[in-house]
């Protein structure tokens, strides 16, 4: 964000509604969000328009969409301290994306890795909106003007990306400052978390291997016995961010342990260092299963109550087009078009 940028902090950020939210959803996201509403004006997206850039189910579409709701609320965001909506019912990504795919340029679009990573050998068969989703990203931000974004390391280059089509736009159409230069978040422990069978892959909805990942609706038998078959090797726990180093999967459990319990890797090491695997995971297991019971509890109480999220939707939906809309029709008087 430029000094002279003078609009209002607002942090916006979004999940796709595909497949079952995971641990390291929560981790390196949801509770994020839930501490962030207490700092800044937040607005929380279910990016359902980035959904279809594969194939979907629509049958089970709007059912996602109330799961990826019900795990915001379940996990601490509260829906009358920030935004929570789904991006399909505010009709200025679509429009505000058009416009940024005529500032964007090409060169730029092809340099994103996560496009090479998602269409493999089928490049040529992906849809178009797979190649133009980070536009439709930079028009989520910046349709809210947002400052801040809390991002993954993977998704650092597509924040590049909104930068520099805010950039381009404002100088393209004489408008210094009028779109903000978004910052990332990008801190704090469970930043990334990583399979439980591969500790070099981050964990991963899409993994076809349920158990290299901990759903947020597992039960406490399902979390404690795909944290016993968790990946390690064949040393101990080490006492030592040394003796750690080139071993990623116990990494990876140490770094989970810490961000559940809310302390140190350092104090993880200190307590169990040396010992076998077996009692640390057990240690692990009843920390997950602890600390994620009341957040599936609370979350399938909501899916119970499938009404109940429509009627939290809907309203945010109108509350999020109210910011929306105004900069979306600024964006059209700035740049010309008749009656705007």
């Amino acid at each position: 964000m430029t000094d002279s940028y003078s609009g209002p902090d607002r942090v916006f950020s979004g999940v796709q509604p595909s497949g079952s939210l995971h641990l390291g959803n929560y981790l390196g996201a949801l509770k994020k969000f839930a501490a962030l509403q207490h700092e800044k004006d937040c607005v929380f997206c279910i990016v359902d328009l980035h959904a279809i850039t594969v194939p979907q189910d629509p049958a089970k579409l709007a059912d996602q969409t109330r799961e990826i709701a019900a795990a915001y609320f379940a996990a601490g965001v509260d829906p009358k301290k920030a935004i929570v909506y789904a991006q399909s019912s505010v009709r200025a990504h679509t429009e505000l994306a058009w416009y940024f795919n005529c500032v964007a340029r090409t060169g730029w679009l092809n340099r994103m890795t996560q496009f090479k990573d998602k269409a493999g050998k089928n490049a040529e068969r992906a849809s178009v909106g797979l190649y133009t989703y980070p536009v439709l990203q930079a028009a989520d931000i910046l349709a809210f003007k947002a400052t801040h974004v809390p991002v993954g390391e993977d998704q650092k280059q597509h924040l590049e990306l909104s930068r520099d089509i805010a950039a381009k736009f404002n100088h393209d159409f004489n408008a210094p400052n009028f779109f903000p230069m978004p910052e990332p978040l990008i801190k704090g422990p469970g930043a990334k978390v990583m399979s439980l069978r591969d500790g070099t892959k981050k964990m991963s909805k899409s993994d076809p291997s349920d158990g290299s990942r901990i759903n947020l609706t597992d039960t406490a038998d399902q979390i404690a016995k795909k944290v016993r078959k968790a990946k390690t090797d064949m040393g101990a726990v080490p006492s030592s961010a040394e003796e750690m180093e080139g071993r990623p999967d116990i990494a990876n459990l140490i770094g989970i342990y810490a961000a559940l319990s809310e302390r140190s890797e350092a104090d993880i090491m200190k307590e169990h260092g040396g010992s076998q695997f077996g009692p640390f995971k057990s240690a692990l297991a009843d920390v997950a299963v602890e600390t994620l019971r009341p957040v599936t509890e609370l979350m399938n109480r909501y899916l119970a109550a499938p009404d109940e999220i429509d009627v939290i939707l809907s309203k945010a939906g109108d509350d999020a087009a109210a910011i929306a809309d105004p900069i979306v029709a600024d964006v059209r008087r700035i740049i010309g078009f008749r009656g705007a």
